[in-house]
């Protein structure tokens, strides 16, 4: 893993999801092969290998803390193109003290990960006065994630963190997407530990090769997307649980 640390010009940029997104760190050392954010390298620059690389905005904290006083207030995505709980996070602790100074003002704010280690921050959270943390978890399979988030956490620590920010009264959410193989169950494994759900299909090609590899093309047909889809949907509302399918 290649870590650079570099100082950001900027770190509050516009969302099309939610008003704002900010990312702390360029790449993501969980490698995972679908991932859209690969677009990255284009801008970028890095010639390395999407997982192999990620950069350290060290000056985050310091940039928000001035941006948010001229910007009108809005809901910040963390992040849009890099799991804010990566490893390097342990480290640095970029995405607390950024956290920290949103919440300190006021401001709305989704997380998304895939690390557990957002528990660490879990007392920050129960602070905040709109904030709200997801997880995405494409499949309830091990082998499957393995496959296809080589350097990401095993399911069942995500559904376990998820069940303790929910018993802490923090608003939860998953984000199955890209839906994968092996999905079936998710609506029996986050009955109660989630506010809502969303579903996605897969939208980008950086995983041809690994659908390929594995003889999963059958897996990127419009047929399986549609029918696992409505299939875990009638599993959640069934639950109780508000669904989202995004296509």
């Amino acid at each position: 893993m290649i870590i650079r640390e570099i100082f950001a010009k900027s770190v509050l940029s516009k969302s099309q999801v939610y008003d704002y997104a900010l990312n702390p760190y360029v790449g993501c050392s969980h490698g995972c092969r679908y991932c859209y954010a690969a677009f990255m390298k284009r801008f970028t620059g890095h010639k390395e290998k999407w997982g192999d690389f990620v950069d350290v905005k060290i000056n985050a904290p310091e940039l928000l803390a001035g941006e948010i006083k001229k910007k009108g207030m809005g809901r910040v995505w963390i992040s849009g193109v890099c799991d804010p709980y990566q490893a390097v996070e342990k480290k640095y602790r970029l995405t607390r003290r950024c956290i920290e100074i949103l919440l300190e003002n006021s401001w709305p704010v989704t997380i998304q990960t895939k690390s557990s280690l957002v528990l660490r921050d879990i007392e920050i959270l129960e602070r905040g006065k709109d904030v709200e943390v997801g997880f995405s978890i494409t499949t309830a399979d091990e082998r499957i994630r393995n496959l296809f988030e080589p350097g990401a956490a095993p399911i069942q620590a995500r559904i376990s963190s998820l069940d303790t920010l929910h018993s802490r009264k923090i608003r939860t959410f998953a984000m199955i997407a890209p839906l994968l193989p092996g999905a079936e169950g998710l609506d029996e494994e986050l009955s109660g530990k989630v506010d809502y759900v969303l579903i996605d299909r897969l939208n980008y090609s950086y995983a041809n090769q690994i659908y390929r590899e594995n003889k999963l093309e059958w897996a990127k047909e419009d047929s399986f997307f549609f029918q696992k889809a409505q299939a875990l949907k009638e599993g959640f509302e069934r639950k109780g649980i508000p669904v989202e399918v995004l296509f």
